[in-house]
């Protein structure tokens, strides 16, 4: 008889002596609603190390994050760069064609963890890679950065380091007021801090453009 006052291996000690008490595995299983395979599995340990096996096999190996080879990785990382026009998707399809399985959502993980999960970020990777290793552009990066360039333009996007390193002015017709006449309105923005001031003058002359600097 196996004697245990442990709370997790109990049932397991309590379903092999009940299977030696009646004499029939099968007929114990039934009645504790355990599998024979159950039983068997429980049975080995405790023949070859006694009732403590069942504790060291009740202590579950803890579930790691799922992560993949540094060389999986390094492969996702380079595609980035390498194309960073292409999705997950893309970059999925390619790289198998090279030797290297990782899912599309494996893929974006990886660009996740390292700052990479879309097409600006990867030009912003390309153009580190250029100021620190003079990397020659390829065809399709040079395309990527063009590509971004217009789109940046469109989008009325402007290259600024730094607060007060570039600014936008521009004049703005208000109304009329009674006594008053013609209302201006002079506006500038800080590229950089989207930060606007704006002064209302009489005229639109580039006296009244200079004099918004003097706030």
């Amino acid at each position: 008889m196996l004697h245990t006052s442990n709370p997790i291996i109990k049932h397991k000690a309590g379903l092999l002596n009940h299977a030696e008490e009646l004499g029939y595995v099968s007929r114990a299983c039934k009645v504790m609603g355990f599998s024979r395979y159950t039983c068997y599995r429980y049975q080995e340990p405790v023949e070859t190390g006694g009732i403590d096996a069942l504790i060291n096999q009740s202590r579950r190996t803890p579930n790691l994050k799922n992560r993949v080879d540094s060389e999986t990785e390094q492969a996702a990382l380079k595609y980035a760069i390498d194309f960073p026009a292409h999705g997950q998707v893309r970059t999925n399809n390619e790289l198998r064609k090279l030797g290297v399985f990782i899912s599309p959502s494996g893929v974006r993980s990886i660009w996740l963890c390292n700052d990479l999960e879309n097409f600006k970020k990867h030009l912003v990777a390309l153009e580190k890679q250029v100021a620190e290793n003079g990397i020659i552009l390829t065809e399709g990066q040079l395309a990527a950065l063009e590509r971004k360039k217009h789109d940046d333009e469109v989008c009325g996007e402007i290259q600024t380091a730094h607060p007060s390193y570039l600014g936008s002015q521009d004049t703005f017709y208000v109304g009329n007021l009674k006594g008053v006449g013609r209302i201006y309105q002079q506006t500038f923005v800080d590229t950089y801090s989207k930060i606007a001031f704006a002064k209302l003058y009489t005229t639109k002359t580039p006296i009244t453009a200079a004099d918004m600097f003097y706030l």
